[in-house]
């Protein structure tokens, strides 16, 4: 098998756009959950506190929030066709891209400087800007 093979299949795989989630945003990411017969989107809103492989049909973030004093974290798999959409809700000034230290804070300490951003243009699609333009 060549390499331009197995490029144009994981290409296939890929979604044609997906928001530039970076680690420190707090998204809400909304997943297309399947329980027996009925077909219902669950909603998780946290920080990301990890991104892996960004250009790549298998680009990762995992999210951490607190849910009745217990920190959870999920991971989730962009190109997924059970993630349906993320959106940013807010976005943070760090340094690095794991930010495992927020495992270990609660309350106060947990908390990240905010960084004012155009909500609006974050949350658009390449894809639907550009039929925006050709409208």
């Amino acid at each position: 098998m060549s390499f331009a093979l197995i490029q144009k299949v994981n290409d296939q795989q890929k979604k044609p756009a997906v928001v530039d989630v970076r680690s420190g945003d707090t998204v809400r990411v909304h997943q297309r959950i399947k329980e027996g017969n009925k077909e219902r989107v669950q909603v998780f809103e946290g920080v990301v506190i990890r991104t892996d492989n960004k250009q790549s049909h298998t680009s990762r973030i995992t999210v951490r929030k607190i849910a009745s004093g217990v920190g959870v974290e999920k991971s989730f798999l962009l190109h997924s066709p059970l993630v349906e959409k993320v959106e940013i809700v807010r976005r943070a000034k760090v340094r690095r891209n794991f930010l495992s230290f927020l495992r270990g804070r609660s309350g106060k300490s947990a908390r990240l400087k905010a960084v004012a951003f155009d909500r609006e243009a974050v949350n658009t699609l390449p894809a639907a800007q550009e039929d925006a333009k050709k409208a």
